[in-house]
C-alpha cells in the first residue's frame, strides 16, 4: 500500500494501491473525503491535470509513485462536468480510430469468404491524420494549411482542440460526402455521411449549434435515401428532418432572416430550403398526413420557381465573359437580379484573389517554420511570437532557438535571451547546429558523388575545393571524361515507408480547397423540380381517393 500526500480541497494522507487504483477511483476517493461530487474535483499531478482516460490506465502508469503529492482543487458542479465530458469526447475520438481497424478485418473476412465489402476505413483514418497535422500546432507534411473559417473568410477557432479536431473531421468527410452524391453512389455517401456525423457529434453541443453543418449533413442523409427510394428508412429519416429544421432555424434565424442580414439581402441559401421542404413533403406523403405534405411541396415549388434563371439574364452575364455555371449561381443567390449578381461574380473573384495570396503566404510561412525546425513536443515555430521578438531587437535565428527550445512560450524566451549565460548557451547552440548542417551537406555530396562512380579521393578534393555539390560534379566531369558514371535513380524519399494514406487525404482535401463559403447552397435543383411534380401528382391523386397508399414505393 503505498501512501499519497494529498493538498487542497482536502489535505491529509491517502493510501492507495498504485498498480490497481485509476484516476478515477482516486477523484471518487477524494470527493468522499471532501464530501463533494467527483465531477467538482480537478486532480493536479507533476503539473498536469489527471483525466481519467479510458478508465483502464493505473496510477502507476501515469508516473504516481509512492509518497507523491497530487493538488486537488476543487470547481464549480459545472465547469467540472464539463471537463469530464471533454475528457470523455476526446476519449470517443480516440476510440473511433480504432473502428476502421475493425471494419478493415471484417472485410478481409468477408473477402476470404467470397463477400464484397466496402471498407471506409481510409477515410476515417485520412481525416483523422489531417486534422490532427493542421490543428495541434505540428508542422504540416503538406504545403498548405487547413484552418476553419467563416462565411467572412476570417478564422474561426472553436472551443478546446477535440472540438476543432472533431469539427475539421466532420467537415472533410462531409464535403466528401458531397462529392459521392454528385456520383449517385448514394449508398456510399451514407456511409461516410455516417462518419461525418459520428464526428461532429463529438463535440460540445453548445459550439456546434453555432454553425448550419450539422443540419445540412442531415439534409443530405435523407436525401440519399430518398434517391435510393428506400421507404424502410421514413421514420429516421423524419427524425433528421426535424432536427435539421430546428438546426436551421437555429442558425439561419426564422425565415433565414439573420442569413439575408449577413449577406445584405441575398438568398443564398434558398436552394437547401427548398431540398429540405421536399423531403418533408415526401415523409409527410408516405406518413398519412396529406395536408403536411401539400404545404410543404407547395412551399418547395414556390422557391424552385424562384430559382428558375431567365435566359436573358443568363446570355446577359455570359456575355460578360462568366461561365455559365457561375452565372447560374450567382442569379440563384441573388434574386435573379442582374446588378447584385455581378456585384457577387466581382466579389467572388475577389475573395478567390485573397485566397490564392494567402495560400502563397502561408506556404512561405511553413517553409520558414520547417527551417526552424519543431518543438520537443513536435510543434511548429509559433511565427506571430517570434515576430515580436525580432521587433524589440533580438536576432531572427536567436529568437526562434528561443522559442523553439521553450515550446513557442514567448516570456520563457524572453526570460532565457535576457540571462547571459543562457542567452549565450543558445548562440552556440546556434552556431553548433549551423555546422552540423554544413558537414551533413559535405559528407551527402561526397557519398553521392562517389555513389556516381568518381574516386572517392577526388570528391573529397573537388568538394571541398568548390563548395556546392554541382560546381564539384563539372569539375569531376572535366577531370574524369571517360569514367563509368552511374546514376543513382533510388530515391530514399518514396522508400521510406509512410502511415499516410495521401491519395485518401488528397481526396478529402481536394474538395475542401476548391469550395468556398456558399458551397453547401450551391445546389442543381433540376431533380428537386422533378420530385415536386411528381409527389404532387400523387398527392392529387391520393386526395381524390381519400386515402394514402403508405405501401407504394416512392417511385413506381
Amino acid at each position: 500500500m503505498s501512501k499519497l500526500k494529498i493538498a487542497g480541497a482536502w489535505s491529509g494522507v491517502l493510501e492507495a494501491e498504485l498498480d490497481t487504483w485509476t484516476v478515477a477511483m482516486l477523484r471518487q476517493e477524494v470527493a468522499r473525503r471532501s464530501d463533494c461530487q467527483p465531477a467538482s474535483i480537478n486532480l493536479i499531478f507533476a503539473g498536469k491535470v489527471l483525466k481519467d482516460g479510458d478508465g483502464s490506465q493505473k496510477l502507476n502508469e501515469i508516473g504516481v509513485k509512492n509518497n507523491a503529492k497530487i493538488l486537488a482543487s476543487r470547481v464549480s458542479a459545472d465547469e467540472g462536468k464539463e471537463l469530464m465530458a471533454e475528457a470523455e469526447r476526446s476519449n470517443r475520438l480516440t476510440r473511433l480510430k480504432w473502428v476502421p481497424f475493425v471494419s478493415l478485418l471484417i472485410s478481409a473476412c468477408l473477402s476470404v469468404l467470397g463477400f464484397e465489402f466496402i471498407c471506409f476505413c481510409g477515410f476515417w483514418a485520412a481525416a483523422t491524420s489531417l486534422a490532427m497535422r493542421h490543428l495541434d500546432g505540428s508542422l504540416p507534411v503538406e504545403d498548405f494549411n487547413i484552418e476553419l473559417e467563416n462565411q467572412s473568410g476570417e478564422k474561426v477557432q472553436m472551443g478546446s482542440e477535440t472540438d476543432q479536431r472533431a469539427v475539421m473531421m466532420g467537415l472533410m468527410l462531409h464535403a466528401n460526402a458531397k462529392q459521392l452524391i454528385r456520383r449517385t453512389k448514394y449508398k456510399d455517401a451514407l456511409e461516410v455521411l455516417a462518419m461525418g456525423e459520428e464526428a461532429f457529434s463529438l463535440c460540445n453541443s453548445s459550439l456546434i449549434e453555432m454553425i448550419d453543418n450539422i443540419p445540412i449533413l442531415q439534409i443530405d442523409m435523407v436525401w440519399c435515401y430518398f434517391m435510393l427510394r428506400d421507404i424502410s428508412w421514413l421514420s429516421v429519416a423524419g427524425v433528421r428532418l426535424l432536427k435539421a429544421r430546428e438546426g436551421i432555424e437555429r442558425a439561419h434565424g426564422k425565415e433565414a432572416t439573420r442569413v439575408r442580414l449577413l449577406q445584405g439581402g441575398r438568398c443564398p441559401e434558398l436552394a437547401l430550403h427548398l431540398r429540405l421542404e421536399l423531403l418533408e413533403g415526401v415523409v409527410a406523403y408516405h406518413s398519412g398526413q396529406l395536408e403536411k405534405s401539400r404545404s410543404s411541396l407547395s412551399s418547395a415549388q414556390a422557391k424552385h420557381l424562384q430559382l428558375q434563371v431567365p435566359d436573358e439574364a443568363l446570355s446577359l452575364l455570359m456575355s460578360m465573359g462568366y461561365q455559365e455555371r457561375r452565372a447560374k449561381r450567382a442569379l440563384r443567390m441573388n434574386n435573379q437580379d442582374i446588378e447584385s449578381a455581378v456585384d457577387f461574380l466581382v466579389e467572388e473573384k475577389a475573395r478567390k484573389a485573397q485566397k490564392v495570396k494567402d495560400n502563397i503566404r502561408r506556404q512561405e510561412e511553413i517553409l520558414e517554420q520547417k527551417k526552424y525546425g519543431t518543438t520537443p513536443l513536435g510543434k511548429g515555430l509559433d511565427l506571430q511570437k517570434l515576430n515580436e521578438l525580432v521587433s524589440i531587437g533580438y536576432g531572427k535565428d536567436l529568437a526562434a532557438e528561443a522559442l523553439r527550445r521553450n515550446e513557442n512560450d514567448i516570456q520563457k524566451a524572453l526570460d532565457g535571451l535576457t540571462n547571459p549565460e543562457t542567452n549565450s548557451s543558445i548562440q552556440l547552440d546556434i552556431e553548433s547546429s549551423k555546422k552540423k548542417r554544413q558537414r551533413v551537406a559535405v559528407d551527402t555530396a561526397i557519398n553521392e558523388l562517389a555513389a556516381m562512380g568518381f574516386p572517392r579521393e577526388a570528391v573529397i578534393s573537388a568538394v571541398h575545393e568548390y563548395g556546392t555539390q554541382e560546381l564539384a560534379r563539372s569539375h569531376l566531369f572535366r577531370q574524369y571524361p571517360n569514367a563509368m558514371v552511374v546514376e543513382d535513380d533510388n530515391d530514399d524519399s518514396t522508400s521510406r515507408p509512410s502511415d499516410r494514406d495521401v491519395e485518401m487525404e488528397d481526396e478529402l482535401t481536394g474538395e475542401l480547397q476548391r469550395g468556398d463559403a456558399f458551397s453547401d447552397y450551391d445546389i442543381d435543383v433540376t431533380e428537386e423540380g422533378e420530385a415536386i411534380r411528381e409527389y404532387l401528382a400523387l398527392l392529387t391523386s391520393a386526395e381524390t381517393v381519400e386515402q394514402v397508399p403508405t405501401s407504394q414505393v416512392i417511385r413506381n
